[in-house]
């Protein structure tokens, strides 16, 4: 079967590739044209876009980039047709993602979805959307599939990707003193993030500060960030880093929860522009912003947001959890937060749905 597959961000490209891996292995005449980035052109994709010509955050950036994503949806659109793909595979991104979808229905594209979006946190009137346009959702967050019930869409949950690529059971090194940074992975991000992380650093002078560096962006990039002969900066090395971390700052996201499944203290950080900012706030509707929190329903983490993430809030917090004694209560709750993922086994489990719900649907034809 020939399948489309858009992903426009690292951790998209990380589970596209899983899967690509997986409907590979069970069907051996798969041929895949993605969007996506490195892992998914290595799993054998003809690679059409990368996710670092896609990656626009907030409402402003998107504003001034408006003109580039119109003309990304116009040719993505012509480039769909001329290939004509048995299903459409949609990953997270749903600014982009879900036009296309509800371009595909009206085209008679079958659309796949996996990982939803997070409507759950705010716009879920979008799940109406989803309906009309998504053939079949697959989510990787427990919650998300009381949530979809609730408006009679029908679901699979699979279970989370991470439990696929990070090494469970492995005993942590607790006599370091690695402070691990994670500032994120798009280029704006890391800018605003990483400057606010390293004011850390000259108050902890018996530690060790490693930046964890984005896959699409390179090392030059963080030069201007790496003039304290401390601080270090590490690529495609972050889960060895995580695996031998004592604490880490991180800016919220999936990696709060990467964080959290290698068993390190964080402390989870957003500050966005003030405007786009605002506006989120109005829009949100969840008590979190780090997906450990919202899995586990309670604060689990700190997290230092906007206004409160300063130099004096991160010194305090960082060094509460490396004055942290005992860690059981921590360790329980991550050890909990593991259970609610479901098993390892995440992409095998999407390809055998999708490549049911495909073969179904051909042997109904007449």
């Amino acid at each position: 079967m020939r399948y489309y597959i858009i992903a426009g961000e690292a951790s998209g490209d990380l589970h596209a590739s899983n899967l690509m891996a997986a409907l590979r292995q069970k069907d051996t005449s798969a041929d895949f044209r993605v969007w996506g980035g490195d892992l998914m052109q290595q799993a054998g994709g003809v690679l059409v876009k990368h996710y670092r010509d896609l990656a626009f955050m907030g409402f402003l950036e998107v504003a001034k980039n408006i003109r580039t994503i119109l003309g990304n949806f116009k040719f993505c659109k012509q480039d769909i047709k001329t290939y004509q793909p048995d299903v459409l595979i949609l990953v997270d991104y749903p600014g982009f993602n879900l036009r296309m979808a509800k371009w595909a229905k009206r085209e008679g594209i079958r659309v796949f979805y996996y990982i939803s979006p997070q409507i759950w946190a705010w716009n879920a009137k979008r799940v109406h959307a989803i309906k009309r346009d998504v053939e079949r959702m697959f989510v990787i967050l427990p919650f998300e599939k009381d949530f979809y019930k609730k408006y009679d869409v029908e679901v699979d949950f699979v279970g989370h990707p991470l439990l696929d690529v990070i090494p469970q059971n492995k005993q942590k090194q607790n006599d370091n003193n690695t402070i691990a940074l994670l500032p994120g992975s798009r280029r704006q991000e890391i800018s605003r993030m990483l400057s606010i992380m390293l004011e850390v650093v000259p108050f902890f002078p018996e530690y060790r500060f490693v930046i964890a560096g984005a896959p699409s962006i390179p090392a030059d990039f963080y030069q201007p960030f790496l003039q304290n002969k401390k601080i270090e900066l590490v690529h495609n090395q972050t889960y060895q880093l995580l695996q031998n971390a004592q604490a880490a700052l991180v800016t919220s996201g999936t990696a709060t929860l990467e964080t959290a499944l290698f068993n390190v203290p964080q402390v989870v950080c957003y500050r966005g522009n003030t405007l786009s900012y605002r506006i989120a706030r109005r829009l949100v509707k969840v008590k979190y912003i780090s997906l450990v929190n919202l899995i586990m329903d309670k604060a689990v983490v700190k997290e230092l947001i906007q206004d409160e993430l300063t130099l004096d809030n991160l010194k305090i917090e960082l060094k509460n959890l490396i004055g942290l004694g005992d860690l059981s209560g921590l360790q329980d709750n991550y050890l909990q937060l593991k259970e609610k993922l479901g098993g390892a086994g995440a992409a095998e489990r999407t390809a055998d749905f999708m490549l049911a719900q495909l073969r179904k649907s051909m042997d109904d034809r007449p």
